[in-house]
């Protein structure tokens, strides 16, 4: 494909309409974009869980020989930065502009773009990983192929997915959060039921965790919690 064919394609997709859905969760995430920043901001020095998680996955990109991923929903960056910590080279997603303007101010050194997760700006073969930590709990299951099918376009061949969601089985709904109105859906899911929708995108398992919700911490949590790191293609090594 030529750049200039890469060119439109981002075009088109920067140019494609919003949904309602996603425009409620937009507009929710950048009224509360300061306030939800505070509150995450050291959230991961209280989950070991999550820290090893995450260190796993960049060993396992940084072993390949590249290092570019993308987190998509990353909001005010703190796990993108984590990840460039940890020797990778991050570049972070986000429907919320308010919230993008968040991390790029953190964060002046790193990358962060204003977009969806349904229809990324990125060429076919960008990145060695992706990282979805509990961004796709917003998407309806309608999305969620277009989401995988997008997830699997801009990953290399053999590419790793790090995925990190509450599971269940039901639809949450907040319609306030400190003080603000908000318009936020909370889908709930299986680690089976996403796997089964990203092996219709070419996605094949090689890690899965489930753990009990902590419930006596400084972030109480309500759900268990799943995490669910895929592959692209079978057997695949060379990214």
């Amino acid at each position: 494909m030529t750049d200039g064919a890469d060119e439109n394609i981002n075009d088109d997709r920067m140019n494609r309409q919003e949904s309602p859905r996603e425009t409620a969760t937009r507009a929710s995430y950048d009224a509360i974009a300061g306030l939800y920043t505070e509150w995450i901001a050291d959230e991961l020095t209280a989950k070991p869980h999550d820290r090893a998680v995450l260190g796993s996955f960049s060993e396992l990109v940084l072993s390949t020989g590249q290092a570019e991923i993308l987190e998509i929903g990353c909001g005010p960056g703190r796990i993108t930065a984590f990840l460039a910590a940890l020797g990778l080279s991050p570049t972070g997603l986000d429907l919320s502009p308010a919230m993008i303007a968040i991390a790029q101010s953190h964060y002046p050194t790193m990358d962060f773009t204003t977009g969806s997760m349904t229809s990324l700006p990125y060429p076919d073969d960008s990145f060695s990983g992706l990282v979805a930590w509990y961004s796709i709990i917003h998407v309806r299951d309608d999305d969620l192929t277009t989401v995988f099918a997008e997830a699997a376009r801009v990953l290399r061949p053999g590419g790793l997915f790090q995925l990190a969601f509450q599971l269940g089985d039901r639809v949450d709904h907040q319609s306030e959060a400190a003080g603000h109105d908000v318009e936020l859906d909370f889908h709930r899911r299986s680690i089976d039921s996403v796997l089964v929708s990203l092996h219709a995108h070419g996605f094949t398992p090689v890690t899965r965790l489930e753990r009990e919700p902590d419930r006596a911490g400084r972030f109480p949590e309500a759900t268990r919690q799943g995490y669910l790191l895929v592959r692209l293609g079978a057997g695949a090594q060379d990214i």
